[in-house]
């Protein structure tokens, strides 16, 4: 039985799950602003991008797999494979090397991406091959690429868009370098985290292009301007992806936190802070501006990027929190 192929009974089992995710991600309102994204969601079946994943147990890791001999794990992989969940698909020695993300959160992103008919999209981190699929759904094969570092990655990830009918430019390489060769782009998404925003993705898009990723815990959405600048606000949203791996700043070691007050210790907003400044920004001196400012959410938060020059800001452009801060968040 191949990725393609399921028990039968199992059919409907996949079309009652796929409607249910869909009902789920419509009522979160994530794709609010361009429901055309649910057409995608509802036609491109997500059990093909994932013929096994791992799931958490104690001690490590369970796989579920597609082609178990026991049925009714076959139908507890099919169930999982359209829970609203991040889906763990490659591991190795322990480590998360890929996932397929959480499905809301995907179609939110691709919703604050902005796609228009026409647009080209560079995806930076391949995954399973799904987020591409959705993209190719909307906009077509052509107008899409996805690269990845890992070409275990690209090949399987390449291999799953073919059973689900989709052929876009799938390449193995730097993510952080960008695919020069197939610029410019009008949007960048990006389902790794980022240490900073990698300058060569910039010559690489059309002016007024559109760069979203994740950075510091939370989702950055930059306007490019030309190629040496871009400039934009965080989200209110958080995200957590795995690292984007490649030729990029390393992360830095945890701030301490020792003496600072136990919300400050625990707040994810404090810690989003503290991620964007990379550092840089003394802990107290952190501390001492969340508390000035009424423990400022993420959307608050900006970041400019000015040739080799970037900087965090907060509310305003002009004045960064505290001076200008470099490093991980910021490049």
């Amino acid at each position: 039985m191949g990725a393609h192929a399921l028990d039968p009974g199992l059919d409907d089992l996949a079309a009652s799950a796929r409607a249910a995710l869909v009902r789920e991600i419509e009522a979160s309102g994530a794709w609010a602003a361009d429901p055309v994204w649910r057409e995608a969601f509802e036609a491109v079946p997500r059990h093909l991008f994932v013929p096994y994943y791992y799931v958490g147990v104690l001690g490590g890791y369970e796989r579920m797999w597609g082609e178990d001999p026991d049925r009714r794990r076959r139908e507890r992989w099919l169930r999982g494979a359209y829970a609203d969940a991040p889906l763990a698909t490659r591991v190795r020695d322990g480590e998360l090397l890929s996932s397929s993300s959480q499905p809301s959160l995907m179609a939110k992103m691709l919703t604050e991406l902005a796609v228009r008919d026409g647009h080209t999209v560079l995806e930076i981190g391949a995954g399973t091959g799904y987020n591409a699929a959705l993209l190719s759904y909307r906009l077509g094969d052509d107008l899409v690429t996805t690269v990845d570092l890992d070409p275990e990655i690209t090949d399987s990830a390449r291999r799953h868009l073919a059973t689900a009918g989709h052929h876009p430019a799938v390449v193995t390489g730097d993510g952080a370098r960008g695919v020069p060769e197939r610029a410019p782009f009008d949007r960048i998404i990006v389902t790794c985290t980022l240490t900073s925003i990698p300058r060569a993705w910039l010559p690489q898009c059309a002016p007024g292009a559109r760069i979203l990723g994740p950075l510091a815990t939370g989702l950055i959405a930059l306007r490019v301007r030309d190629g040496r600048h871009a400039e934009g606000h965080f989200l209110h949203t958080p995200a957590f992806f795995v690292p984007l791996r490649g030729d990029t700043p390393p992360e830095p070691e945890p701030p301490q936190l020792d003496g600072l007050p136990h919300r400050a210790r625990t707040d994810d907003l404090f810690r989003f802070l503290l991620t964007l400044t990379a550092g840089r920004l003394d802990p107290y001196e952190a501390y001492v501006l969340w508390e000035r400012e009424h423990q400022p959410t993420r959307e608050r938060f900006g970041v400019t990027v000015s040739g080799a020059d970037a900087w965090a800001w907060l509310d305003d452009p002009a004045a960064p929190p505290g001076g200008r801060h470099r490093g991980p968040g910021t490049g």
